[in-house]
């Protein structure tokens, strides 16, 4: 290539959130939303016990250019506990990562995913490191930039269906994902990939369809302090959506009590189909609770206490939906 690599990513008018949410800026989720989003700005540290050695090897993917990494470290008979704390990983300089501990080798392999502590430069090195590893050369660089307006699409990638993807986004409650689609719907209705779009695009279809009162939005996801819904409105949304044409798709997208994502370690002995969500003090569940009568019960259960969250949360859920079950198949009074 004779000059630049030029990555547009101006779909989306977006301000980068500053401060990590929660105060866990290197959690995955924490990853913004990006008008050329790759590999979710996350790099993945595999390890792998190398015993006739006494070290673990140390990997990463994607490459990304200039970044290094220890490569080896000494393994321990340290038990699994908490093995993460134990490699001592130091991701203050985003190109140069430390380890500085050991690995347990009780661990046997494991995966580590780390969001780049540089965030807006994720993409250039990745693209730089994937050129230069098919044995691309590039007299320039890989930079951001407007596409020109002759500029002539080569390539084209087709999305996957809507469906498939509220069910990734819905199945492991992916923040970010749901922040790309709800900008996608601003930029569709009102041609701006912007929040404020969006907020106005999905306002709009509420009061349309299900009135007074709306829901305060911010970004589309559950990564948020600001956005409020009262347990009466979602139960009227999922309402809505259980006479709609679209139930199929989005029960099928929730995960499955006991079966799959964020609910594979439920308790609950009913069957049901619920979306979680949970922030630092903050937990709920809802969606649909299926009697063994065959009968169908929207549930909705939000929880606002620190005394309440976590595990004690799941629990007090599982319960509520074995609960919810016993009762839809009760013989009404007349």
């Amino acid at each position: 290539v004779r000059g630049n690599i030029v990555l547009d990513r101006s779909v989306f008018d977006v301000t980068p959130r500053q401060v990590g949410f929660d105060d866990e800026p290197l959690r995955p989720y924490n990853v913004g939303p990006d008008g050329l989003l790759l590999n979710f700005k996350a790099v993945i540290y595999t390890f792998t016990p190398d015993p006739a050695n006494g070290q673990v090897q140390v990997r990463f993917e994607p490459p990304l250019a200039g970044l290094s990494v220890t490569s080896k470290l000494p393994l321990t008979s340290a038990p699994c506990a908490d093995w993460r704390r134990q490699l001592q990983a130091d991701f203050s300089q985003p190109l140069q990562v430390r380890f500085a501990g050991g690995y347990p080798a009780s661990c046997g392999e494991r995966e580590w995913p780390v969001a780049f502590p540089d965030p807006a430069q994720y993409a250039p090195r990745v693209l730089q490191a994937l050129w230069a590893g098919v044995g691309g050369q590039l007299s320039g660089q890989v930079r951001y930039g407007a596409r020109p307006a002759q500029a002539r699409l080569l390539v084209d990638a087709p999305s996957l269906p809507l469906s498939e993807v509220i069910k990734d986004i819905n199945k492991i409650s992916n923040n970010v994902m749901a922040q790309q689609l709800f900008l996608t719907l601003g930029l569709q209705q009102r041609g701006q990939g912007s929040l404020e779009a969006s907020r106005e695009v999905v306002l709009r279809w509420w009061r349309e369809r299900l009135g007074e009162p709306v829901p305060v939005l911010d970004n589309g996801s559950g990564l948020s302090r600001e956005e409020r819904s009262s347990a009466q409105g979602l139960a009227r949304l999922l309402l809505w959506v259980h006479r709609s044409p679209f139930q199929a798709e989005l029960v099928a997208s929730l995960p499955l009590s006991g079966q799959d994502g964020t609910l594979r370690r439920s308790r609950a002995q009913a069957s049901a189909h619920l979306k979680t969500g949970s922030l630092r003090d903050v937990s709920g569940v809802a969606g649909f609770v299926h009697s063994p009568g065959g009968k169908t019960w929207v549930l909705v259960a939000l929880v606002n206490s620190p005394s309440v969250s976590g595990a004690n949360a799941r629990a007090l859920f599982d319960v509520l939906v074995d609960w919810s079950a016993e009762q839809a198949d009760r013989p009404v009074k007349p």
